[in-house]
């Protein structure tokens, strides 16, 4: 079981301490589990916080297991209602449900603390000397092997094991990709089990028997030579209500995803994944039954020179789990800071044949890709309740970093020799599931196109053009029909997964805004990679803990910051304005067009957009984090002005 976490400030240790326990608690046999915690933030507050975890997990584990805990992250258990979830209890469980959460409390305490202290209650000597003087992207490599279930009790506790990978600076290190590559690497040296789960750090387990759930799809006999991988679908805790971000994703899973699982099976999610650990080693239906004797040799080339590794790499291949009898971890750690050292990947397969595929921040999407193009299939699994939960971005900045990531590592796939085009004409990648690719892959050059509509009405109405049909033209019910039609249809979508009409409006007010800022933003990052002025950077997503509190009038409010993200939505916002001031005015430039000016259409559009973009405007007027700042306002007005002043211009002829 993998966690990764990059950040403590932007994903406080005590989410992934929630994650860690919640995976060491599950319904499955401890002494066939193993959980890897990778802190790419090398956090000496991360590390304090799993120690402190691993001396809880000692008491919550067994409380779970023993009375039947069905949330098993301590975070949300404790905040279910007392009343609740004491009653028609025996007075033994009430004992131990408030030792339990005093337990927890003085846990949390504990790690904030030390967060406040910005240092982990210690001085650096003992277990926390190795993070002495150290760096976030300049320090060597860290594994501790935090517990261990050294009598392979199947009730006992899982592994506990905590790595942060070497890092040098002027060095790739391949964001989530390189840092899940290392798991792989340590996690076959100490324990080689042949079924990998990842997770996010804040994808906390919500169903206890979610192992179960997978190994009885990825157990069945003729899964063998077709399952490569489960994924579960994503889903979050304290949602804000109707969905003010557009960030849930409920129809798009209950839609588009159930769709392509008809086809090769779900796109790879980053999270809430059951793989194969041969298929991650690059291993294909064709050779699934062919292992001859000579692969170490083969290995040898691909998977880097640690005999240790290729060897667990040949009885991963050939079937054999784990350790036979069972080998002290710590036997195998000097082994592992050989492989977890960010020179050995190095004239090795690792990043283009095996593991997780390196080249874009999308680094779930290009993997999956991969295994699909090899012609695995994936399945899906939905069982109630969902298997995780995590945190959605809970404020516009987070919001749109979110989606600036995504889009620019999409399109970093499309534009790369990893283009799924390829992939359907030369491999094993079906056209169908090619196109559900692309369909992902292309949402950043949506901007492009949305953005030459939402100007092309705002200079219709300045230079009194028009480019719909006019009331009195029979051609007007066309572009009418299909508006009505598409957003009928996708209310409907909505009304059927359980979602209000309100949720409905948010999403696709959202789709505008973040196709033309967030989305425009990925596109240029990625349009400034291709011409080689800069990288693109994978950047972290705030997580935390906020509860949906039904008496702040600010929840749900459309947040901002200076980002210059920003900018694009209020300049569409400014020049929409002016546009609707112009036509109801009509202040249009004098031209003769014989009627053929702008007309109800171009006008519709226009306010259809201020509608969209509508946060913004409230933006303008806010203040504080609610407020557009004075700098982006200033930016956007002169944008807009010269935008305006180029209309009259061209209008002027």
């Amino acid at each position: 079981m993998f966690v990764t976490t990059a950040d403590p400030v932007l994903e406080p240790p005590i989410i992934t301490v929630n994650t860690v326990l919640s995976l060491l608690a599950v319904d499955y046999p401890a002494q066939k589990l193993a959980c890897y915690v990778s802190d790419d933030g090398c956090s000496p507050l991360t590390y304090y916080s799993l120690v402190e975890a691993s001396k809880f997990a000692q008491l919550w584990v067994p409380f779970c297991r023993k009375y039947d805990i069905q949330v098993r992250a301590p975070f949300r258990y404790f905040s279910n209602d007392p009343i609740i979830t004491l009653s028609d209890s025996t007075k033994e469980f009430q004992h131990e449900w408030k030792r339990m959460k005093n337990e927890y409390e003085q846990l949390s305490n504990k790690i904030e603390v030390a967060i406040k202290n910005c240092v982990p209650p210690c001085d650096f000597t003992g277990d926390f000397a190795e993070f002495s003087n150290v760096e976030r992207k300049n320090h060597p490599t860290i594994i501790k092997v935090l517990w261990e279930n050294e009598e392979c009790l199947p009730d006992g506790l899982p592994h506990l094991v905590y790595i942060s990978r070497e890092k040098k600076h002027k060095h790739p290190h391949h964001y989530k990709a390189g840092a899940m590559n290392t798991l792989t690497r340590v996690s076959a040296l100490m324990t080689n089990a042949p079924y990998m789960l990842n997770v996010d750090c804040d994808m906390f387990v919500n169903n206890p028997k979610v192992v179960l759930h997978a190994m009885c799809v990825l157990l069945d006999s003729k899964s063998e030579s077709e399952i490569a991988y489960v994924q579960f679908p994503q889903r979050f805790y304290d949602g804000l209500k109707d969905d003010p971000y557009g960030n849930q994703v409920v129809v798009v899973y209950e839609y588009i995803a159930r769709g392509i699982d008809g086809i090769q099976g779900p796109v790879y999610g980053g999270t809430g994944c059951f793989h194969r650990r041969k298929i991650i080693y690059g291993s294909s239906p064709d050779n699934v039954d062919s292992i001859d004797g000579k692969l170490a040799e083969v290995l040898s080339s691909g998977f880097g020179n640690s005999n240790e590794l290729i060897k667990s790499a040949v009885d991963a291949l050939k079937g054999k789990t784990g350790h036979e009898p069972y080998i002290n971890l710590q036997s195998y750690v000097e082994a592992a800071y050989q492989i977890a050292g960010c020179g050995y990947e190095y004239g090795t397969s690792w990043g283009t044949k095996i593991g997780w595929i390196y080249g874009s921040t999308s680094e779930d999407v290009n993997t999956g890709q991969m295994i699909h193009k090899k012609g695995w299939r994936s399945a899906a699994c939905t069982p109630d309740p969902p298997a995780f939960l995590g945190c959605a971005p809970s404020g516009g900045p987070t919001t749109m970093t979110q989606q600036k990531r995504w889009a620019a590592g999409l399109l970093e796939i499309l534009f790369s020799k990893s283009c799924p085009i390829f992939g359907s004409l030369s491999v094993k990648l079906q056209w169908r599931q090619c196109l559900a690719y692309l369909w992902i892959l292309t949402w950043g050059l949506r901007s492009i196109f949305e953005l030459c509509y939402a100007a092309l009405s705002a200079y219709c109405i300045i230079a009194d053009s028009h480019f719909l049909p006019k009331v009195q033209e029979p051609a007007l019910y066309i572009p009418v029909s299909l508006f009505i039609t598409y957003n009928i249809y996708t209310l409907s979508e909505y009304l059927r997964a359980g979602q209000s009409v309100r949720a409905w409006w948010n999403n696709q007010r959202m789709a505008r805004v973040t196709t033309m800022t967030a989305w425009l933003f990925g596109f240029l990052s990625v349009l400034l990679k291709l011409l080689g002025l800069s990288e693109t950077v994978f950047e972290v997503t705030q997580k935390e803990q906020a509860s949906n509190d039904g008496d702040d009038n600010d929840v749900g409010r459309f947040t901002f910051n200076e980002s210059p993200i920003f900018v694009p939505g209020t300049t569409i916002l400014l020049v929409h304005l002016t546009t609707l001031v112009v036509s109801l005015l009509k202040l249009q430039h004098p031209l003769a067009y014989d009627g053929n000016g702008s007309g109800p259409g171009e006008a519709f559009c226009s306010l259809w957009l201020v509608l969209c973009f509508w946060p913004f405007f409230k933006g303008l007027f806010g203040k504080g984090k609610h407020g557009i700042p004075k700098a982006t306002i200033y930016k956007s007005a002169t944008l807009a002005f010269l935008f305006i002043y180029w209309c009259r211009r061209i209008a002027m002829g």
